[in-house]
C-alpha cells in the first residue's frame, strides 16, 4: 500500500514515526509533501521516505492520501490537487473541522476523518476516527490500524467529532497550561524553577498513568486522595470557589465552536 502525506508537520511525522516503527507500511511506500524544503529534508533524512516539494506529483500512484495541512489551507490546497486524485483513493483527512462533505464536495470519494493529538509524537496519542458516507469497512479498518500505530485510535460518528476535538485533540494544551500553573505556583512558594517543574509533570505523568490503569472513575481517586479537612481539600475547595469546573467546561466549549466554524 502506497501513502501519500500532503504536510510534513508534527502530525504528520508522529503518524510516520508510528507506521514504520510498528511495521504497518514499508518506508520506501510512504511520501510527504510540503512547500518547506527545510521539512521535507529533515524527513528525508529522519525516515528515509520519498519526498516531494509538488503535491500533485506525490500524490501520482497512491492509495491513501492523508491530509495533514492545516484546515484554514484546505480550499486553495484541494482546489489545485484534487483533479490529480483518483476517485479509487482512501483520502484520511487529520485536519480539524473540515467536514467529509466539504472534502467529497459532492463526488463519491471515500473519506475518513481522524482527530488525533499531539501525543502520538511518543506513541501516546488518542485519535478519534470516523466515516464519512462513501467510506467502506476496510477503510475504517486501514484507518485505525494506521493511527493505533502512534497510540490509542477509537471510531465514532462524524457528529461527535467536534467533541472529541474539544476533548482529546485540544486536551493536551489544557494539561500543558496546568502543570504550567502548578510550576508557576510552585516558585511563588519558595522552590526552585528546576524542582517545581520536575514536580509538575511527574505528578501529572504518575496521576494520568495512575487514572488509565485503575478501574475506578477519576471522582474515585480523587476522593482517595482527599481526606477531610486536609490540605488537599483545602486546594480543591479553592479551586470549587474559582470555579474551576466550569472553566474547563467553558474552554472545551469553546473549541467546539470554533471547530464548527472552521467547518463552514
Amino acid at each position: 500500500m502506497k501513502i501519500t502525506f500532503i504536510g510534513a508537520g508534527n502530525m504528520a511525522e508522529a503518524i510516520i514515526s508510528g507506521i514504520i516503527k510498528n511495521k504497518k507500511i514499508d518506508k520506501k511506500e510512504i511520501t510527504v509533501s510540503d512547500i518547506s524544503q527545510e521539512r521535507l529534508d529533515y524527513m528525508l533524512e529522519t525516515f528515509g521516505i520519498n519526498a516531494s516539494i509538488d503535491n500533485n506529483t506525490a500524490v501520482k500512484g497512491a492509495d491513501v492520501i492523508v491530509l495533514a495541512i492545516k484546515p484554514q489551507a484546505f480550499s486553495k490546497v484541494w482546489d489545485d490537487l484534487h483533479a490529480s486524485i483518483s476517485p479509487d483513493v482512501l483520502i484520511i483527512s487529520i485536519m480539524a473541522g473540515v467536514s467529509s462533505d466539504k472534502i467529497e464536495n459532492g463526488t463519491k470519494r471515500r473519506v475518513v476523518r481522524v482527530m488525533p493529538n499531539t501525543p502520538a509524537l511518543i506513541g501516546q496519542g488518542v485519535s478519534g476516527v470516523s466515516a464519512g458516507k462513501f467510506a467502506s469497512n476496510k477503510d475504517m479498518d486501514i484507518a485505525l490500524d494506521l493511527m493505533s500505530a502512534c497510540g490509542l485510535a477509537l471510531e465514532f460518528s462524524e457528529d461527535k467529532l467536534h467533541a472529541v476535538t474539544a476533548l482529546s485533540g485540544s486536551g493536551p494544551a489544557y494539561i500543558f497550561y496546568f502543570i504550567e500553573a502548578m510550576c508557576a505556583a510552585g516558585v511563588e512558594l519558595g522552590l526552585t524553577k528546576e524542582d517545581a517543574l520536575i514536580l509538575a509533570k511527574a505528578t501529572a505523568a504518575g496521576a494520568s498513568n495512575m487514572a488509565m490503569e485503575a478501574n475506578d472513575l477519576p471522582e474515585v481517586l480523587r476522593n482517595r486522595v482527599t481526606s477531610k479537612g486536609g490540605t488537599t481539600a483545602a486546594a480543591l475547595d479553592a479551586l470549587s470557589e474559582q470555579k474551576a469546573g466550569e472553566a474547563i467546561s467553558q474552554a472545551m466549549k469553546a473549541a467546539v465552536i470554533r471547530s464548527k466554524e472552521l467547518a463552514e
